[in-house]
């Protein structure tokens, strides 16, 4: 079977300025996972060897916010200018989920509308958690409505759950998906996903737990949380999301996930450098193998549902 040529949304950058930033702090990207090597020009020959046309680049946890709101400022300018860069001079081959650093929420804003505006990004990329504070925290509601006024497209990457990790596992294995899940069901009890319908929030990892719990989730919320709510209303906010195939293309992961997502909503992605090129192999060999897909659907998970959120990257 051949596939068309890919658009990774889940596709990791590693500006030398934020790097820099964690290694004067003595941090990793996430506990018990070190920094890999990132080139542009390696970023190509993966691209290449993995049959990707465009990788929608994105800073990776812990993101821009390492510890006071004026370095997170100046810190997601400069990756921010470094990918817009890295774009201009590949439109072709790299995308930009511009870094914002909240829980700062008047610098978040501000970063949104510059990078989107001014420096024409694909979208912005949010941690699943700002320093503890969830996605759908009411004071983020600013920011809400400036993604939502400009029909942006939003990216959430997991990160730390502010709790102890379980000793002797990293916290990409299991706690990371745990954190996609708890932010996604966050932002749909307090109904940033209901009022803000022009925004598409892509979920990483096939959307952690939530294919799985998601009829759990709609029918506790309607009968016993918040029972003046439909659990046909929770579905449908629950259906929003997209969910990218990082990780997750599995032969466990991916039935539950096309069973759940609304048609066009599952897009490719690799997760590299932090995952390596083994396990984008791993898992790709899972997709291009997967025997239930409609006629269609394996194309338009590989290209044709990111073409449709990313115009400028479709085929001419």
């Amino acid at each position: 079977m051949s596939f068309p040529a890919r658009i990774d949304v889940h596709q990791h950058i590693v500006p030398p300025a934020w790097a820099q930033a964690l290694d004067a702090r003595g941090m990793d990207p996430a506990p018990g996972w070190a920094m890999p090597a990132w080139s542009p020009s390696s970023a190509l020959a993966m691209m290449d060897q993995q049959g990707i046309a465009t990788g929608v680049l994105s800073v990776t946890t812990p993101g821009v916010h390492l510890d006071t709101d004026r370095d997170a400022g100046i810190l997601a300018r400069a990756v921010n200018e470094y990918g817009a860069e890295l774009v201009k001079d590949r439109p072709d081959r790299f995308g930009q989920f511009a870094s914002i650093p909240l829980p700062d929420i008047d610098g978040a804003v501000t970063e949104a509308v510059y990078a989107l505006d001014t420096l024409g990004a694909d979208g912005v990329v949010l941690m699943s958690n700002a320093h503890g504070r969830y996605l759908g925290d009411p004071d983020f509601a600013p920011l809400w409505a400036e993604l939502d006024r400009r029909h942006a497209n939003v990216f959430i990457h997991p990160t730390q759950p502010p709790m102890p990790m379980l000793p002797g596992t990293p916290a990409p294995l299991a706690d990371y998906v745990f954190d996609s899940t708890r932010t996604a069901l966050n932002l749909v009890l307090n109904g940033v996903m209901d009022r803000h319908r022009n925004v598409r929030v892509i979920l990483p990892h096939g959307g952690g737990f939530l294919p799985y719990v998601a009829y759990r989730f709609s029918g506790l919320i309607s009968t016993v949380v918040h029972p003046d709510r439909s659990a046909e209303g929770i579905l449908r906010d629950l259906k929003r999301f997209y969910f990218d195939t990082a990780l997750s293309a599995s032969p466990s992961a991916l039935p539950a996930l096309l069973a759940f997502a609304e048609p066009g909503h599952v897009l490719y992605g690799s997760d590299w450098p932090f995952a390596p090129q083994e396990a984008g192999t791993y898992y790709n060999r899972f997709l291009e193998t997967y025997p239930d897909f409609a006629p269609g659907q394996a194309d338009a998970i590989d290209r044709a549902n990111a073409e449709a959120l990313f115009p400028r990257l479709a085929t001419r």
